[in-house]
């Protein structure tokens, strides 16, 4: 994810005016495909479909964001879960289509296909990120958390503690992450709106949750009515390393061990260090047998299909034996 180190991919932005004859044709069109081999990101502005296929969806909503300023009279500050993405946060279904602006209450509105939001902005609350004028990390975090869906602001605030607080999986500052969130919420109760769901979304939060399944695991695991869920629980290894567990839930015989697989450790060539796929699948399964045996306790692993609603994950716990309290 962008967050963890890893560098964010964008499609490179091709004018209209560039195009020469492609240009004419994709008027004609009217569509998002042009040619099979450009899509359209704003009118007059295109990337390589290629390019575009290839990028995560932050690296679009970053790119929808750079079409936009490209037709501009005025560079606008991008805000919300543009601004997220922006400063390298990942997203949990972000909007399609449209790119998240802040205006003065006395600017006229915004370009079609923005969602515009009326702000008093401070100063300090406008940073520069990559050349782009977005709202500041605190003040992001404060406006997602105030108005986006419970579990968006979740997966949105979890990386911004793991960014400020989570040097490493295994160390966690407690206090800096209480000033964050204390920093945010100072923000946020400057909004006649939404206070209460900001401070619901930062009760919540923990940057120890690495990847934003694991965030929506953690909330859906809450719905299902488990408590006592602890993240990266560390289990000494056969050759004095440490291995990190991502979920604990409960504790002794009564307790169980949880981790969510986003599959992209199989998938992403970086992330497996030139290894094969069977190679990781070898080594994920002799660590989990390892940890079974020293925790004594079941151990169960689920995906992104199991997590879109709590029923879901419900039927893929007792799949291992672990029945819901729900």
């Amino acid at each position: 994810m962008p967050d963890a180190g890893r560098m964010l991919y964008v499609p490179a932005l091709l004018r209209g005016t560039d195009l020469g004859a492609v240009r004419r044709r994709a008027a004609a069109y009217r569509s998002s495909a042009v040619d099979g081999d450009l899509v359209r990101v704003r009118p007059g502005v295109y990337a390589r479909d290629e390019e575009w296929r290839r990028a995560r969806p932050e690296g679009r909503v970053v790119a929808r964001a750079r079409a936009l300023i490209m037709g501009a009279s005025a560079e606008p500050v991008l805000s919300h879960e543009t601004a997220a993405a922006v400063h390298g946060f990942p997203l949990f279904r972000p909007h399609a289509t449209k790119v998240h602006v802040s205006l003065e209450p006395c600017r006229p509105g915004a370009a079609r296909g923005t969602i515009r939001h009326r702000a008093q902005l401070r100063d300090e609350d406008i940073v520069i990120v990559d050349g782009l004028r977005v709202t500041s990390m605190v003040r992001t975090v404060a406006d997602v958390a105030r108005t986006a869906s419970f579990e968006q602001a979740v997966v949105v605030a979890d990386a911004a503690l793991r960014r400020v607080a989570g040097e490493r999986p295994d160390r966690y500052d407690e206090v800096r992450a209480a000033e964050f969130r204390r920093e945010v919420m100072s923000v946020a109760e400057r909004s006649a709106h939404g206070v209460a769901r900001a401070s619901r979304v930062l009760a919540f939060a923990d940057g120890r949750a690495q990847l934003p399944g694991e965030s929506i695991s953690r909330i859906r695991l809450t719905e299902l009515g488990f408590r006592g869920i602890s993240l990266q629980l560390p289990v000494p290894g056969p050759h004095g390393e440490s291995y990190l567990v991502d979920f604990a839930v409960g504790e002794g015989r009564a307790g169980w061990l949880g981790e969510f697989d986003g599959r992209i450790k199989y998938a992403d060539a970086d992330l497996r260090s030139g290894r094969s796929v069977e190679s990781v699948v070898d080594d994920e399964k002799r660590r989990e047998d390892w940890i079974r045996g020293v925790r004594q306790q079941p151990m169960a692993r689920w995906g992104w299909p199991h997590i879109d609603t709590a029923d879901l994950l419900g039927a893929r716990l007792r799949a291992f034996g672990i029945r819901p309290p729900r």
